[in-house]
């Protein structure tokens, strides 16, 4: 049995109002491709009719399509783990179901492979998000850049294309916890990002609120750079030469001056301010610790229920 050339790795999680439309226009934009091609969905342990709706899908276009079944949610990274480790094309591209990248530009990406990129990023054209995701998007972008020396211009759009070479390596790695465009830009040779359309949802809701985009980029942040604990670090160094020179002050005042009221309150506030501080150390350290516990724990990253595919020679 030939292998396809390219593979499409699709997470899908409560999706049934999108699914009808991604497959209209999904299909059609691969059949244009010049060369073969397969899918592979992901259901991350959709509670409502997806996994059916992918089913039936299945039926439809065995030659092309494979369902992997999640016996829970497992979140979208795993799930495109998933995806990568039953791939065989030599190129693999990973898209949302959600509509918001189109699939017609997919042909896009592929291009910049056949042109030796060995990974191409994505970089939404007119967003269609809300202000604060704006806002967000973009310091969590500089932040990370600044911390972990990985350049990508909207890490938010999953719409990505990466070689055979680069997906094997990340097979390779057992992290539970990762951020899989990072992850292949740290393995990347010869990477490059192009524009893309985006588009509102085609229907249902974003399944990233604040709290989850935040922690994705702790995540990211702790698991790609200790530069967090290091500048911690420095902050300790810089707040314990402060203190210190703060009760030399204080110490001398009182030999000086003597006794003095109304301090108590300042010395109140510079307490809480340092507390705060150390707190705020003690949860950056969690992280790290948090990291290492996931790890040791040797836990499986996701369980599979079942995977529809075809046999082997009957494609």
């Amino acid at each position: 049995m030939s292998l396809p050339q390219v593979t499409v790795v699709i997470p899908v999680y409560n999706e049934e109002a999108s699914l009808g439309a991604l497959f209209a226009r999904l299909y059609p934009a691969l059949d244009a491709l010049s060369g073969s091609y397969e899918v592979i969905f992901i259901n991350d342990g959709s509670r409502d009719k997806s996994a059916a709706i992918l089913a039936e899908q299945y039926h439809v276009r065995p030659d092309v399509t494979r369902v992997i079944l999640f016996n829970g949610n497992f979140g979208q990274h795993r799930a495109i783990l998933a995806g990568f480790a039953h791939a065989r094309g030599e190129h693999i591209v990973t898209l949302d179901a959600d509509l918001q990248n189109p699939p017609e530009d997919i042909h896009l990406l592929l291009e910049q492979m056949e042109n030796g990129y060995d990974y191409v990023g994505s970089i939404r054209r007119s967003r269609h998000d809300s202000w604060w995701r704006h806002l967000a998007s973009r310091s969590m972008n500089r932040v990370r850049e600044r911390i972990t020396h990985i350049h990508m211009t909207d890490q938010g759009c999953m719409m990505r294309a990466y070689s055979r070479r680069i997906v094997d390596t990340i097979n390779q790695c057992n992290e539970m916890h990762t951020f899989i465009p990072a992850l292949a830009y740290s393995f990347a040779q010869n990477p490059t990002e192009v524009v893309i359309g985006h588009e509102e949802r085609h229907a249902g809701e974003s399944k990233y609120s604040l709290y989850t985009l935040i922690r994705l980029n702790f995540d990211l942040m702790t698991g790609f750079s200790v530069v967090p604990l290091q500048l911690f670090s420095m902050l300790g160094i810089l707040v314990s030469l402060g203190s210190g020179l703060l009760v030399a002050y204080l110490l001398a005042r009182r030999l000086i001056i003597g006794p003095e009221e109304g301090g108590l309150f300042t010395l109140f506030a510079i307490t809480f301010f340092l507390l705060g501080i150390a707190l705020f150390g003690v949860g950056i350290l969690g992280e790290y610790i948090g990291r290492i516990y996931h790890e040791v724990r040797e836990r499986p990253r996701y369980l599979i229920a079942g995977i529809l595919e075809a046999e082997d020679g009957q494609q």
